[in-house]
């Protein structure tokens, strides 16, 4: 058994970096392709809806010469991220810029590589907002630069209902729950909870106000924003073949899942 979360004790940051983020994972590919495309190391790196900042966090350890701007709206989570993610690298931390910013807003210095992760710019609820900021994006990346978005898909996705995934310890149960879905516009609310052994539960830890969009309108979007190349990398399977093993692979034909999840790979 691992640490006793209560409703009342636990940090809902901490139980989000535990249950949704795999930032060690994510930076290494982010790393990796991009040195797969360009035959070169990536240096910087800017981070939309950062959050806490662990992505950030992870890339800026890969290699010395790693730098990195976090962009987020929300001070909350910058403050929450620069006490317990940023600082506790030491000197390694000031190679994090954070901006308390619209994720719109023009880098400080051009991106070999910019990503938006968990699915966050599906706050952009219309076709012209979306191509807005993907042209932003493309304009922002500097000339051998690459964007990277994840996303999900599947029959589940546009389902009400709520998926509980107890952690490998017992110490929580997270539940992601697709509250409310509108199929005419794609509008959904979407919650995370977290549910205790003790029988607590720490409701509407988080909440989102989405578009759901599909993987081939966005990457067409990304196409007409000026994109050369928008390549799909499309998860493997673990051995029982019902869960994804978190290897990502560039591929023109995915499984018709019941859900997945992807990443879209755009190079100017």
């Amino acid at each position: 058994m691992g640490k006793k979360f209560t409703a009342k004790t636990a940090d809902k940051y901490v139980l989000y970096q535990r249950a949704v983020q795999s930032a060690e994972q994510d930076a290494d590919f982010l790393f990796d392709t991009y040195y797969d495309i360009r035959g070169k190391k990536a240096k910087h790196f800017r981070e939309d809806f950062c959050g806490t900042c662990l992505l950030s966090a992870h890339w800026v350890s890969l290699d010395n010469n790693c730098t990195a701007e976090s962009y987020d709206i929300d001070p909350e989570p910058l403050r929450w991220g620069l006490k317990n993610n940023l600082k506790p690298l030491g000197s390694v931390a000031k190679r994090v810029t954070q901006y308390q910013e619209d994720a719109r807003n023009p880098s400080r210095q051009a991106p070999d590589v910019r990503c938006a992760q968990n699915f966050s710019y599906w706050i952009f609820k219309t076709r012209l907002e979306m191509l807005e900021y993907f042209k932003g994006v493309y304009n922002d990346l500097n000339d051998d630069g690459i964007f990277i978005c994840d996303l999900h898909g599947g029959p589940e996705s546009i389902q009400e209902m709520e998926e509980e995934t107890e952690q490998d310890d017992g110490s929580f149960t997270y539940v992601w729950d697709q509250d409310s879905i509108n199929p005419i516009t794609g509008e959904a609310k979407l919650h995370i909870h977290f549910r205790f052994p003790d029988g607590s539960e720490m409701q509407d830890a988080f909440t989102y106000d989405w578009r759901l969009w599909g993987l081939p309108e966005l990457r067409e979007i990304l196409q007409e924003a000026g994109f050369a190349s928008v390549d799909c990398y499309w998860e493997g399977t673990d051995e029982d073949g019902e869960s994804g093993d978190g290897i990502f692979t560039k591929t023109e034909e995915g499984e018709a899942c019941l859900s997945y999840v992807a990443y879209l790979v755009a190079c100017k």
